[in-house]
């Protein structure tokens, strides 16, 4: 090889490395709200404050929002100032659970707050780039039961405590298992998914698995066969088959990861086809089946998945009815 071609190389080389690391800069630099400091961890959270603060003053004007800043409520696409932003009444107060993604310039928001006084529940995501926030998410329930209101006043310890490092996953281990506890729920079968012993999910604030005594879900009532399975633990209550009404979960879009606080956070939609009229439970006894009369329909969802020492601790859903088929909005 001549001395000319060895130093072309050598110079081709360092440009792609000179180029790949500007790349990289490019990218801490991407979601920087000040301009020129990468928005951390802190910073993210403090943007959703500022968020939530400009929605019930019902003004935008302080916020660095894109000129292309694209909006959507329950996959409607909205103009700024439209959808929550109309009546949002009083910011969330002591039910608030954060998920900061510096990696993906993301941060993701769960809480209780009010819509023309009345209680809501807000589920958030926000993306920044170059100090702009260029996309807002919001998936928003408007009937909150009042037996659900005492498990929304503050969120549970695992959801909100900084980890230590020696219990944290790889970002890419967290979103599998996450991951896995839609495979579970689609397989009927609990062991798909590394779930811990004191795992408990809650749907809307209601808790629908590992309670000590019957729980009454949105089907069935107090005495009805989901209350009674209620008192298993998240993988017991999966493998009773009681969510093989479902018939998948598609799209999944596990897309923030907070690794400094255990969470995964994802915008997943359940989808229902409505074949399925009977639940035949498994393992139960006295519970044979269970009656189903929803139509056809998508549940457009938010989960928060903590995870410690690689198992699901708690589980935090909440969603709404569509009709079967309807896209996220973010296609």
């Amino acid at each position: 090889m001549s001395k000319r071609s060895t130093v072309a190389r050598l110079a081709a080389a360092l440009v792609l490395l000179i180029g790949t690391s500007c790349l990289r800069a490019g990218g801490q630099q991407a979601g920087t709200p000040n301009g020129g400091v990468p928005c951390d961890h802190a910073c993210l959270v403090k943007l959703v404050d500022q968020y939530l603060a400009a929605m019930v003053k019902h003004d935008a004007a302080g916020l660095a929002l894109a000129a292309n800043v694209k909006f959507t409520e329950n996959t409607a696409t909205l103009p700024i100032g439209d959808g929550l932003w109309v009546g949002a009444s009083e910011a969330p107060t002591t039910f608030k659970i954060y998920a900061a993604d510096p990696t993906s310039h993301q941060v993701a928001f769960y809480g209780l707050m009010k819509e023309f006084d009345k209680p809501i529940l807000l589920a958030l995501r926000l993306k920044v780039e170059d100090g702009k926030i260029t996309e807002i998410e919001h998936v928003v329930v408007r009937e909150v039961r009042d037996s659900a209101l005492p498990n929304l006043t503050t969120p549970r310890p695992g959801l909100v405590e900084t980890i230590p490092p020696a219990e944290r996953s790889p970002r890419e281990k967290m979103v599998r298992i996450a991951n896995s506890y839609f495979e579970a729920i689609e397989h009927s079968d609990g062991s798909l998914a590394p779930f811990a012993d004191d795992c408990a999910r809650r749907e809307n604030g209601l808790q629908t698995t590992t309670n000590k005594t019957p729980q009454a879900g949105p089907v069935g009532g107090p005495n009805g066969p989901m209350a009674i399975v209620s008192t298993r633990g998240c993988r017991a209550n999966i493998d009773t088959h009681i969510l093989s009404y479902i018939t998948n979960i598609r799209p999944r879009r596990l897309i923030v990861v907070d690794e400094e606080r255990g969470i995964v956070f994802g915008f997943p939609m359940f989808n229902h086809r409505g074949a399925v009229r009977t639940v035949k439970i498994v393992g139960v006894p006295g519970v044979d089946s269970m009656p189903m009369t929803g139509a056809t329909s998508t549940l457009q969802a938010a989960e928060i998945f903590g995870i410690r020492n690689g198992q699901i601790h708690e589980i935090e859903a909440i969603g709404y009815m569509l009709p079967c088929g309807s896209k996220t909005g973010w296609e």
